[in-house]
């Protein structure tokens, strides 16, 4: 070859490689502004309402005006006694369970921790519901104590039974995060730590914990953001003094106009970045890393017959409490008539015929918005972790700064946004308002769903070698092909994963369904079961349909799971051969 064809080579090849350099600009372009149009703007709009007046003067007299008026302290007061209660009973149930099963030897280990997650697959406001029935002033447990003791326990009532509810449905959080942190923990460390004496009590409080502290400390600042914004669970117990309930009314009896409603967001917002940030802060500067990469973890010990007989006492009673809603929901599903009574005095499937001949557009409605949302998402997602881990465009981290940002944004107060932000705005070539659609549902449901959907694609991208994508380019795949025929198969597991975990979180979204649902048709499930929920009448049908929406949660989770095994065994297959 000569020196002339190698000059020319490197011509020959510029506008293949100016056309595929301008993808990744296309594909930033894109997604920071549609983050900026469904993001940014709504909850930009939310902030500025609230520090200006009528006349567009900055003004802090709306703040003053909240803190004012005893409603408003009362509610704020009690926003943050319920986040901080729940938090703590949330860690009280959490973490002997995680490290129970975690540090000992348990029959059955896989299955309570898997027993342990299945509340966040039902909606906090429907368990309420269930609970009220178990555990209420009425229900089956006072019942029996009643009878039995002659006393009952007033666990639903008032701002315990919402503190009660939150701890139940969000401590897997909490269990999931620090089950993974102790598992992480080099087994090094103990046995040193034994060597020195530690044993017990102490080598948990000493050692094992503040090691998986990360962990603890990353479910502990979701429960406290989850249980602070939450909306449906207060609405269905008839709690109204609190943040989001008091933002909910005043926007939907005052008006979207209304300034209070956006200096309830504002504060919804601050204290719900304040908990992220705090979280990281506290471990900023310090090093939780194992001694070794693969080295042995925690080893696992056998309990003596009276330990073993507390410990599967306690996991047991933890598990009758978390799984009571969902025994109470599948109850009430097929009562026909249970009031003042341990278990229902008659059964029926009445309620599941009314929801499958009244309540078909809802679950037309759930799957639509979900996929659509699911799909949006890891399409984003995918795209956002390529731009990350794959480019060197400046400013690519922002783009998962502004996603991830979405995690410490309520639902309500996205919805409060889009209504501001869009208010008045027609579609094209149409006189339809754009609030009036049900497209800022599923657009809502995307962008509150996609820091978990990123972070998914985020990890499988991860575990693709930068290798594979150059193997394919060095045999003449465009970039475009190479991340559609090879990047993408191998990421699919993460992808799924990714989709599904948006859609399940998506198919029980109530704060935003509650505020952006204009017309009945366009009601999801979620808002149906509210809806239903709210009549002693209609809480059969109601709970039928819980049912239904968490065997579809379910369901999905399964095969989610199933799918990403089989992936991995494939993989693992394909690089023995």
């Amino acid at each position: 070859m000569s020196a002339s064809t190698l000059q020319e080579a490197p011509a020959a090849l510029r506008p293949r490689r100016t056309a595929a350099s301008l993808g990744p600009w296309l594909a930033f372009g894109l997604i920071a502004a549609f983050l900026l149009c469904f993001l940014v703007l709504p909850v930009g709009t939310v902030i500025y309402t609230a520090f200006v007046t009528e006349t567009g003067a900055l003004t802090v007299g709306h703040f003053a005006n909240f803190f004012n008026q005893g409603v408003f302290r009362e509610s704020f007061f009690n926003s943050l006694q319920v986040a901080l209660a729940s938090t703590f009973f949330a860690s009280v149930i959490a973490v002997p369970l995680a490290y129970l099963t975690v540090r000992f030897e348990f029959r059955g280990a896989l299955a309570i921790q898997t027993l342990g997650v299945l509340p966040l697959v039902m909606p906090p406001f429907v368990g309420a519901v269930a609970l009220q029935l178990i555990f209420g002033k009425n229900g089956s447990v006072n019942l029996l104590l009643d009878d039995w003791l002659g006393f009952t326990i007033p666990i639903m009532d008032g701002l315990v039974g919402v503190t009660f509810v939150e701890s139940i449905h969000y401590f897997p959080f909490i269990l999931l995060n620090l089950v993974a942190a102790m598992r992480n923990i080099d087994g090094a460390m103990e046995e040193s730590a034994l060597n020195l004496g530690a044993r017990g009590w102490r080598l948990f409080r000493r050692v094992i914990f503040p090691l998986a502290m990360p962990g603890y400390l990353a479910g502990a600042a979701l429960v406290f953001v989850k249980v602070f914004d939450d909306l449906g669970t207060p609405l269905v117990m008839g709690i109204t003094n609190m943040l989001a309930p008091q933002a909910y009314l005043r926007i939907t009896s005052v008006g979207v106009d209304d300034p209070l409603g956006y200096v309830i967001s504002v504060i919804m917002i601050g204290f719900s970045i304040l908990a992220l940030w705090l979280a990281a802060r506290v471990m900023k500067g310090r090093d939780y890393a194992t001694l070794q990469k693969g080295g042995a973890a925690l080893q696992k010990r056998r309990l003596s017959k009276w330990e073993a007989l507390l410990a599967y006492g306690w996991i047991v009673l933890v598990l009758l409490i978390v799984l009571a809603p969902h025994i109470g929901i599948l109850l009430m599903s097929f009562a026909q008539v249970w009031s003042f009574s341990v278990l229902p005095d008659a059964y029926t499937l009445a309620h599941y015929a009314t929801i499958f001949s009244d309540a078909k557009g809802m679950i037309g409605n759930t799957l639509l918005y979900c996929v659509l949302a699911a799909g949006l998402d890891v399409v984003i997602g995918t795209a956002i972790a390529y731009l990350i881990l794959r480019t060197r465009l400046p400013g690519r981290q922002w783009l998962d700064h502004l996603a991830s940002a979405a995690l410490a944004i309520p639902g309500l107060v996205l919805a409060i946004g889009y209504l501001r932000l869009f208010k008045g705005v027609t579609l094209p070539f149409t006189d339809t308002l754009v609030v009036q659609t049900w497209v800022l549902i599923m657009l809502a449901y995307a962008v509150r769903r996609l820091p978990y959907a990123l972070r998914a694609c985020m990890a499988a991208l991860q575990q693709v070698h930068v290798s594979l994508e150059e193997a394919a380019q060095s045999v003449g795949a465009s970039r475009l092909s190479t991340i559609r025929r090879v990047m993408v198969p191998l990421m699919a597991g993460g992808i799924l994963a990714g989709f599904v975990t948006s859609f399940i979180t998506a198919a029980v979204e109530l704060s935003a369904t509650l505020v952006l649902v204009s017309t009945e048709s366009q009601a999801p499930m979620s808002l149906g079961i509210y809806l239903y929920m709210q009549s002693i009448a209609g809480r059969g049908p109601g709970a039928a349909l819980a049912v239904l929406a968490v065997l579809v949660v379910a369901l999905g989770t399964y095969l989610s799971h199933r799918f990403v095994e089989r992936s991995r065994t494939t993989v693992a297959a394909t690089a023995k051969a």
